[in-house]
């Protein structure tokens, strides 16, 4: 038995099921969940008709490695979003499908972490999306948080970070747009951790699977590629990137997404993934194709999440601290008290679900940088999500 298993925290859906266990909701409300961050609009016709119209290749085992018509539509789309030069992206060498980022996101620490004398570290956000924990700890390594805080501007103070954790760390998580707060890492920020991975030969692991979620249509996010590319690291050396339809083509159930970056990290990848038995089938990555081959569709997801963001905020600035975040889908207000209290009253009174943010974060030096905080997922439809403002703003206004 891997004993790891047993050093693995609950997840935060499922603290939130016991949080609200044997709670009795009022029947006159209507459920709103603002507590996953699982995309709500609908997703486009013309992805669904190219995954209906291939059902029948389920006849055929897919690749690992995926069919070289996704990878060049992957290619063309990261060097036109991120002015990456195509010659510096090889779809044999330097792009490997994943179903979904979540398992590769996992399955990346498995494939990176090895023995050294001392136990090796994995460093994280705090807060931070579960799987880079549990896949730290899986991996046999010691995960190490970096607090994201208003006093930082929620990115991670690579400067805090005691020489003796960079000499044994072998991979960071780095996620920009960042999940909950929305925060996105600069040049100068990137610049900085690229020597530091240099310097001390970690591979850096940058989720920006909210890259395509922003508020400025004029400045996008920009990515780990971009700024490698833009310091003349155009091999991408120890970096590695995940991007994901999920939120972008709202297709979480299509479990689609891909890695790119270090051409000698993906053959490791590709390596371990081969073995592990990760192929995307063949139908999914002819929709994934019709997806990433389109970019009208991401506009006009962008423009309905900046609708529900300027409306909320409008509704809600009176009782809470909320403005539209740089990007993603979130709000991640501070509350005047206990952030699960909060939520257990919220849910009890107006039947709306939202997630504590100390289920986010963990205790580092007596602090925990999601407490007193909750996350607000923006992902239903419009409407559902003013209804969901309006009760939260009458229940503030009613109990604090």
């Amino acid at each position: 038995m891997n004993q790891g298993l047993k050093n693995l925290h609950p997840y935060p859906f499922e603290r939130l099921t016991k949080l609200f266990d044997g709670t009795n909701v009022p029947k006159n409300k209507s459920a709103i969940s603002l507590a996953i961050g699982e995309p709500k609009h609908p997703t486009p016709d013309f992805i669904l008709d190219a995954l209906k119209s291939n059902a029948g290749d389920v006849a055929y085992y897919p690749t690992t490695k995926g069919s070289a018509e996704l990878r060049k539509s992957i290619a063309d789309w990261l060097c036109q979003r991120f002015n990456l030069p195509a010659s510096s992206i090889n779809i044999d060498k330097n792009i490997l499908p994943v179903n979904g980022t979540r398992e590769a996101l996992f399955a990346i620490a498995q494939t990176i972490i090895g023995e050294q004398s001392e136990t090796p570290i994995v460093i994280l956000p705090n807060p931070f999306y579960q799987i880079y924990e549990g896949a730290a700890i899986l991996a046999g390594a010691e995960p190490y948080y970096l607090n994201c805080t208003e006093e930082n501007n929620f990115i991670p103070d690579f400067s805090s970070v005691p020489i003796k954790i960079w000499q044994r760390c072998q991979l960071i998580y780095l996620c920009s747009p960042g999940n909950p707060s929305g925060a996105i890492v600069n040049q100068h920020h990137v610049k900085q951790l690229l020597e530091l991975a240099e310097k001390y030969d970690f591979v850096i692991a940058s989720d920006e699977c909210y890259s395509e979620i922003y508020q400025n249509e004029a400045e996008p996010p920009i990515g780990l590629l971009e700024c490698a590319n833009n310091l003349g690291n155009s091999e991408y050396k120890r970096c590695l990137v995940f991007h994901s339809l999920s939120k972008r083509s709202n297709v979480p159930g299509l479990r689609s997404g891909f890695v790119t970056g270090d051409s000698e990290l993906i053959a490791s990848f590709l390596r371990y993934r081969t073995y592990h038995g990760s192929a995307m089938s063949s139908q999914v990555q002819k929709a994934s194709i019709a997806a990433w081959n389109d970019e009208a569709h991401v506009k006009e997801n962008r423009d309905k999440y900046r609708e529900k963001f300027t409306k909320v905020c409008d509704i809600l600035s009176p009782v809470l601290s909320v403005t539209p975040p740089p990007a993603s889908f979130y709000l991640w207000p501070e509350l005047a008290d206990s952030d699960t209290d909060f939520a257990s009253k919220l849910y009890t009174s107006e039947n709306i679900k939202v997630l504590p943010g100390s289920f986010l974060s963990r205790d580092v030096d007596d602090t925990n940088p999601g407490k007193n905080r909750i996350r607000i997922a923006l992902v239903a439809e419009v409407e559902e999500c003013l209804e969901a403002a309006n009760r939260i703003k009458e229940f503030i206004e009613n109990n604090y």
